[in-house]
């Protein structure tokens, strides 16, 4: 049986509009970051400028049980090896408003704590907070894990 599950993404201390070069990161301008599309790289929603004093996203998916425990599906959720995972797309956005990506940060159901994604399966609501950027103040990129992102089950502004 699926239950709704609403997947709430807070993001503060994005990195800025203009991220200068560094090693291994060529530097870009006029960036924004946003949620991928299942097996859509070019189909992100929910653009926020890397100026923005923060990012927020809502996503409806549903949760079952299966044989790995409780499986997150949605049109945003992608289904990889390794498991399922929302991928927060960075990019630059042209003056045609056209966005390309350049990183994406991946966020794991797996690393949920198992009792915590009950408790979200039980409130239908499952938040992560996390930083988007880096300790170099960059886009924050890679699989995130935990302390970096914080999982609740808590429903956005509760604790």
């Amino acid at each position: 049986m699926e239950t709704p599950l609403l997947i709430h993404i807070e993001g503060s201390r994005p990195p800025g509009r203009s991220c200068p070069a560094g090693p291994g990161f060529p530097g870009y301008e006029n960036i924004h970051v946003g949620v991928q599309r299942k097996d859509g790289p070019g189909e992100v929603i929910g653009l926020h400028p890397g100026d923005a004093p923060g990012a927020r996203w809502t996503l409806e998916c549903t949760a079952s049980e299966d044989a790995d425990g409780v499986a997150v599906r949605g049109p945003y959720v992608q289904n990889r090896l390794g498991g399922r995972f929302v991928y927060l797309s960075w990019g630059t956005v042209d003056a045609d408003g056209l966005f390309t990506m350049f990183r994406r940060a991946k966020l794991m159901f797996a690393d949920v704590d198992p009792a915590v994604l009950a408790a979200a399966v039980r409130a239908r609501h499952l938040t992560a907070r996390l930083p988007l950027s880096d300790a170099g103040a960059r886009p924050l990129c890679a699989r995130v894990r935990p302390p970096v992102v914080e999982w609740s089950a808590a429903a956005p502004g509760r604790p």
